[in-house]
């Protein structure tokens, strides 16, 4: 296969296709989005065959067990597959919403419209979830996607691209509206990053690794985060049931997601009232603690944290812990070490929360609230394409709206400038 002819090819049929779903009709997306959840429904065997082989040479090729369990096609993936799908259907239509719109001197009416970006490039892993998960925010939001799946999972990719072809083609819109790549070859993504005359936006999920050779070699805009370092701030006028409550939450509920807690900063003042108590349930749960030395001096079963652990997102059970002086000493440290991402202050003081929410740097900044509410379902967008700590256009979980940009309006009647 010519791999830069294939992917020339696809642009081009992307981009075509991003023209139609643009001016498509909301009924007809929704229509669109709910008989490819019908053509999945009627599909489970195939898609379950299709996902056997993934394993079965996932396992030949010596993935660990994580890997293996994120590529698995279970029944109930399969329904949360369909749920979803349904779920963004149900979702508000995004596109030709008109805000803003007022009177100028002149006469005119000036507004703004929300418009779809085009064709959105996707790379991500392992998980076949996500290529649905995808197809149906880019279609809903009337863009064109080309989605590029990890090469562990091209047989399940490919059985669920046939569904989404067939949902799409049974209401009338073109099948390119969405192309999952049908290559393994590499240099598919070399491509799809730099065809900036197809590609409207690149949207890449996975590891660090991944988002930071796409981010330098991208010619194409990217939505991204590469890492996780959230924070929280247990301040000296914290409810401390609270603060127990959401610190322990914050990194334990799940270990291996971009919004748990990986530091925790704690005022001088309340640290011999609460850390004990936070260390035993951590101990518990065999989270290992790396802290600094007032840390170290108050908890026995604490190691000495490295200048490396604060710039670590560590996706495990491990938390780096520093005791601060106060609230400014805890935002300096945040906006020197964090990644951007979310953060936390937990506090009963209403100006310092204010002060924290202005202050902090990040996407998604709380007040007594765990970090692991930095998501896209939890946030009432109904799904999310990722995360993005960057600072134009989108920032933090990227939902339908993050999908869309504005474009200005103008309504006159006859109107001349004079």
């Amino acid at each position: 296969m010519d791999v830069k002819q294939y992917m020339v090819d696809v642009g081009q049929k992307a981009r075509q296709a991003s023209r139609v779903v643009a001016a498509a009709d909301s009924g007809v997306k929704n229509q669109a989005l709910l008989a490819i959840a019908d053509a999945i429904e009627t599909s489970r065997e195939t898609l379950i065959a299709a996902n056997a082989k993934d394993l079965e040479n996932g396992r030949s090729n010596g993935l660990d067990e994580p890997l293996l369990d994120r590529l698995e096609l279970t029944p109930g993936r399969i329904d949360t597959m369909i749920e979803g799908l349904h779920q963004v259907a149900a979702l508000p239509e995004p596109v030709g919403a008109i805000t803003d719109l007022n009177y100028r001197p002149s006469g005119i009416q000036v507004g703004k419209m929300r418009v779809p970006l085009g064709v959105i490039g996707i790379i991500y892993e392992s998980r076949p979830n996500v290529t649905v998960e995808a197809a149906s925010l880019c279609l809903k939001s009337g863009n064109a996607t080309i989605l590029r799946g990890g090469s562990e999972a091209i047989h399940s990719n490919q059985a669920v691209a046939q569904c989404i072809v067939q949902g799409l083609s049974s209401v009338g819109l073109p099948e390119t509206a969405v192309q999952v790549l049908e290559t393994t070859d590499r240099a598919a993504v070399g491509e799809l990053i730099t065809m900036p005359e197809y590609v409207d936006v690149i949207v890449p999920r996975g590891g660090k690794g991944l988002i930071e050779r796409i981010s330098n070699d991208a010619k194409v805009t990217v939505i991204k985060h590469l890492d996780g370092i959230c924070h929280t701030y247990i301040d000296d006028q914290a409810d401390l049931e609270k603060a127990y409550a959401i610190a322990v939450n914050a990194k334990t509920q799940r270990y291996g997601t971009c919004n748990t807690m990986e530091t925790l900063l704690v005022a001088e003042g309340i640290a011999e009232d609460i850390l004990p108590r936070l260390a035993a349930t951590y101990q518990e749960k065999g989270v290992e603690l790396r802290g600094c030395l007032n840390v170290c001096a108050l908890l026995s079963d604490a190691i000495p944290a490295t200048a490396a652990d604060w710039d670590t997102e560590y996706l495990a059970p491990i938390l780096s812990i520093k005791i601060v002086r106060d609230m400014d000493e805890a935002i300096e440290h945040i906006n020197q070490h964090s990644s951007q991402h979310s953060e936390t202050i937990v506090t009963e003081n209403y100006t310092r929360g204010r002060r924290f929410l202005l202050e902090v740097d990040s996407s998604s900044v709380m007040i007594n609230a765990s970090t692991r509410f930095a998501d896209g379902f939890e946030y009432g967008l109904g799904a999310e394409i990722g995360i993005s700590t960057d600072k134009i256009h989108a920032r933090g979980p990227v939902g339908l709206e993050g999908l869309t940009s504005q474009k200005w309006i103008v309504l006159g009647d006859g109107h001349i400038r004079q």
